[in-house]
């Protein structure tokens, strides 16, 4: 049998080795996940709603012993993981009190003999592939809202970070949803993903990872007629304004930036600094990055993790690279440290300045610690910057000037902005792009939308 051994990104020790299911064995899981529908449709939303809450309850019991997992598999800092789950925990109890809002409608007839009536009811069996870099989040924040409409739930975790899912998947059974109902699969993405998109069980694939991956899933689906959604790639602006107070937008440019080591979808990637105050924000901003202490999550002391793996490090060497040779000068970090034989790879907080249009780094998705800073002079120009990809999903400005903060709203062509804000995530609020980065949201009351069907019964004979 295959196994797939997982590794700590920050010391190169291996922690687990899994079985890998065959494709006979998700397909099985499959069917039992699509015949569990028939009990777990039956359920009422009060039902769904305690087990969610129970299920939480749970996580918060063990959040000490997750958030380890999840550093030792991820690498991320601990104080971040800790942070993570309670993040996954309120996508569970929010999505709890949503169960029993899930309303349909009585519509007036054009006749007295009959009554026209709209229900909602869960769409089926769910099948989900979630990234590395958030494991416990990205799965409750698509397990919630589909145990909640009363839908069937399979999950492929990463194949870098599959023990945090593993465990809140136990987690989930002990709290009392049944084993049939909420599921995971162990595999290579490349191999699991075609047996969900052609499966005629699954009703909806949701996902959260690369454009390219994703868009390969919505042609492989198309056959089925599957819905969709979509969480893929970002390439977030973060405009700074003439007025905007620096010491403040500074401590806010370390959060989004340089979290999880910059491996996250909506974290800064593009710099766009007007001229008047563009020395002191880089000034400060390089500070500050130099002040990050980098190392193993498991220390205190940590603020920057390693990156995941080879790939992801080689990409962010190369756009450091290809920066500095068309120009950019570095003011802080600039170093990578590679040991290929233990498997672990680091690179320090860095700062770019004199960045260019024509630089890697402001075209393509950046998931690493590297600031790029590039100037403008007109607003126009700063928008034109930031709205230059085919990438829409979460962007960021900064100014207390309202009537500059409402042009930049209604112009930026991005699902989630931040107005002085470099973290608005939240489990109440819709997240989801423009263009490639996605279909769908996530969050919020209309996290539970996609997970739904609508029925219209006409009675007749009255």
């Amino acid at each position: 049998m295959n196994e797939l051994k997982v590794y700590n990104p920050a010391t190169g020790d291996l922690l687990a080795q899994l079985a890998m299911d065959s494709t006979e064995l998700i397909e099985t899981k499959l069917k039992a996940g699509h015949d569990a529908l028939t009990v777990w449709r039956k359920t009422s939303a009060y039902e769904r709603s305690a087990l969610l809450t129970k299920w939480a309850a749970l996580i918060v019991a063990n959040k000490a012993e997750i958030a380890k997992i999840m550093t030792e598999e991820n690498g991320k800092p601990l104080k971040e993981s800790l942070g993570e789950v309670d993040y996954a925990v309120s996508y569970l109890t929010w999505y709890a009190e949503e169960a029993k809002r899930i309303y349909g409608r009585t519509i007036p007839a054009s006749s007295t003999n009959k009554r026209l009536i709209v229900t909602r009811q869960g769409l089926g069996l769910v099948a989900a592939i979630t990234p590395w870099n958030f494991p416990a989040a990205m799965m409750t924040r698509k397990a919630g809202p589909a145990l909640a409409a009363g839908c069937t739930f399979i999950v492929k975790p990463a194949e870098d970070t599959p023990l945090t899912m593993i465990r809140l998947v136990e987690l989930a059974h002990e709290a009392g949803i049944p084993k049939d109902v909420l599921q995971c699969v162990i595999g290579y993405g490349h191999e699991v993903g075609p047996v969900f998109t052609t499966s005629p069980y699954v009703r909806k694939i949701t996902f959260t990872g690369s454009t390219p991956v994703g868009k390969r899933l919505i042609s492989e689906s198309a056959a089925t007629v599957k819905h969709m959604s979509m969480e893929l790639g970002g390439h977030a602006p973060f405009i700074i304004c003439e007025d905007a107070d620096i010491d403040y937008v500074i401590g806010q440019a370390m959060a989004s930036k340089f979290r999880n080591a910059g491996q996250t979808c909506v974290c800064a990637n593009r710099f766009i600094v007007h001229q008047s105050v563009l020395a002191e924000f880089s000034e400060k901003f390089a500070k500050a990055a130099r002040a990050l202490k980098m190392g193993n999550g498991m220390d205190e002391a940590t603020d920057i993790g390693p990156l995941i793996n080879q790939k992801g490090f080689d990409k962010v060497v190369f756009q450091i690279e290809d920066a500095k040779a068309k120009g950019a000068t570095v003011l802080a970090g600039g170093n990578t440290f590679a040991d290929h034989d233990k498997g672990t790879y680091f690179v320090e907080p860095t700062v770019l300045s004199n960045v260019t249009l024509d630089m890697n780094i402001m075209s393509e998705e950046t998931f690493g610690p590297i600031a790029p800073i590039i100037a403008y002079e007109n607003l126009e120009d700063a928008v034109a910057i930031a709205n230059g990809t085919p990438f829409g999903l979460a962007a960021y400005f900064f100014t207390d000037n309202y009537k500059r903060g409402i042009y930049l709203q209604d112009q930026l062509d991005f699902g989630i902005i931040g107005w002085n804000d470099g973290l608005p995530s939240a489990a109440q609020v819709p997240f989801g792009g423009f263009k490639e980065s996605g279909l769908g949201r996530e969050g919020g009351i209309e996290g539970i939308e996609p997970y739904l069907e609508t029925k219209y019964l006409s009675i007749g004979q009255l």
